[in-house]
């Protein structure tokens, strides 16, 4: 099993109401990815988001800090809002992301759920599944041909109007190609979309209960079989966002309550769509249910290997950022992890190979400042 860091980069005041620091915060972001690189795990995702409180706007610029500082771990999105971008927009940053971090970059593309974005693309959330769908066909051709011609198709929302002409974008991905893969909750759409292309999916599973986002990769892996593809070649990762682990089980669920009062209270007021998430029946419905690793080493390898018989995952995320547990606490739990829970999982859960740089990029000397946030 591989192991990938999440970073929303919500910018939620602090505990005395004090509003994040952009500065800080997105600091904050650069100086955890290199603790996972130093920590031995296996890649890092930003998210993106374009309504408050997050300040996650420009992955491409803070994937880029990243790549400057490290050369090791997979730089991941999560998710590209692909649904409200321009597809030749999105090639060009990533693609030339992807030569600066030799060959690391893999996106995760979804639609987004923010009600802010009719506003600011002028999407709407239930166009998205038909503009994500063209524009990823779009970002496709213009990362494999020389030269792209396109129209709108009529009667189809499209965050592009101006066709394209035997278009030429560069520079081409330094990898062959990019991996992509599909991020969702519950869109059949999403997963169908991938199989046409043999892509993998990754599970959001960050609202709901694990039987919920089960069915979906049901319905991914009939439908992969159903196309003549090898059931060994579909791919699946699965969210676990909210992390912390202590060696003593009580110690962690006493102390991250206070932080899923705080989540349960953002989510309910954060604009999802109706059916999109689980109100839990409290806390320890919440710890049962959910896909929070909140427990003891022991806990967290059994959470994971119940969500893996029913995914047949080989991939997770994690907490990227300690969010409303102090820093020490953040700390502390993520070097438990790896020196606790990630070999295990490393043993018993067989995945594909991983894909290594391609190129080796030299880089400026830069002294990571997470020994001075504890």
């Amino acid at each position: 099993m591989k192991f990938i860091g999440l970073d929303l980069i919500a910018g939620v005041p602090d505990a005395s109401g004090r509003p994040a620091d952009p500065t800080e915060r997105l600091s904050e972001v650069v100086d955890n990815a290199i603790r996972f690189e130093e920590l031995g795990l296996d890649g890092f995702a930003v998210g993106e988001r374009h309504h408050p409180p997050f300040l996650s706007s420009s992955p491409p610029v803070v994937l880029s800090h990243i790549a400057a500082v490290t050369s090791r771990i997979r730089l991941f999105t999560g998710v590209t809002l692909l649904s409200v971008l321009d597809p030749v927009r999105v090639a060009e940053d990533y693609a030339t992301l992807d030569h600066l971090s030799g060959g690391r970059v893999e996106l995760i593309i979804g639609k987004g759920n923010g009600p802010e974005q009719a506003e600011l693309f002028g999407i709407g959330r239930l166009e998205a599944w038909d503009t994500i769908a063209e524009n990823y066909r779009l970002l496709r051709q213009l990362w494999s041909e020389h030269k792209v011609t396109w129209s709108p198709k009529p009667g189809v929302p499209s965050i592009r109007t101006a066709p394209l002409h035997d278009a030429v974008v560069s520079p081409k991905p330094l990898q062959s190609p990019i991996r992509v893969w599909h991020g969702s909750a519950t869109s059949e759409r999403s997963v169908e979309l991938a199989v046409e292309f043999g892509d993998p999916v990754f599970s959001a599973n960050g609202m709901n209960p694990v039987t919920r986002y089960a069915e979906l990769i049901r319905h991914y892996r009939a439908q992969w079989a159903a196309a003549g593809r090898d059931p060994a070649d579909a791919l699946v990762g699965a969210g676990h966002g909210q992390t912390y682990v202590t060696r003593r089980s009580q110690d962690a669920k006493a102390a991250y309550e206070p932080v899923y009062v705080k989540f349960a209270a953002m989510v309910a007021s954060s604009g999802q769509l109706p059916g999109t998430f689980t109100l839990y029946e409290g806390y320890d419905d919440f710890l049962a249910r959910g896909s929070a690793l909140v427990g003891s080493p022991e806990e967290v390898i059994d959470k994971v290997g119940r969500y893996h018989e029913a995914f047949g995952n080989t991939l997770i995320s994690i907490g990227g950022h300690r969010g409303n547990l102090t820093q020490g606490q953040f700390t502390d739990s993520l070097e438990l992890f790896a020196s606790d829970v990630a070999p295990v999982l490393r043993r018993t859960i067989p995945d594909p190979p991983w894909p290594a740089p391609v190129a080796d990029v030299k880089r400026r000397g830069v002294e990571s400042s997470w020994a001075h946030t504890r």
